[in-house]
């Protein structure tokens, strides 16, 4: 029991560390208006590893913390951004037997859906004067890069992992 709790620890730090060297690396197009984080590919990992979840927030929380300068949302998207990136993971976790030619394609489309909300709501008052319409195209703007980086290079990342990775 301890044994898996120290694996599911370690699983998690491992996790955050690499989504937080991948923002951070990628810093000029992980931020603004239009952004891809290709670190969000990592979101298919609560599939099938639970420690993930804890991870990936952790990391998202650390990623916008170390580039808050650079982040035009600041504090808001350390917050905000975070909690979306919690909720997505909880949400991944729970599409994770949902699959489409054997693919967890569903589960992929929770990062994308919640940072389109939350990020394209914080861009859109953080940029402009905040209107419905300019909140669409920020919402869109990140569902596409979302699409990107969690769908297309996420399900890439599932393809070629060792299953044996997950769920022992």
């Amino acid at each position: 029991m301890q044994k898996n709790s120290v694996r599911r620890l370690c699983e998690a730090g491992v996790i955050a560390a690499l989504y937080t060297a991948l923002t951070v690396l990628m810093q000029p197009i992980a931020f603004g208006p239009v952004q891809v984080r290709l670190s969000e590919a990592l979101t298919i990992l609560p599939v099938g590893m639970p420690s993930a979840v804890g991870g990936l927030s952790v990391g998202c929380a650390l990623s916008n913390l170390l580039c808050i300068a650079t982040n035009p949302a600041g504090a808001w998207d350390v917050l905000f951004g975070t909690a979306a990136t919690l909720a997505a993971a909880f949400c991944t976790r729970a599409l994770r037997r949902v699959r489409w030619f054997g693919l967890p394609i569903a589960a992929t489309l929770p990062p994308v859906l919640f940072n389109a909300v939350v990020v394209g709501l914080e861009l859109s008052m953080v940029y402009f004067d905040f209107s419905w319409g300019i909140f669409a195209l920020c919402a869109v703007q990140v569902a596409a890069g979302e699409l990107l980086s969690a769908t297309l290079a996420g399900l890439l990342l599932w393809r070629f992992m060792p299953k044996k990775l997950f769920e022992r």
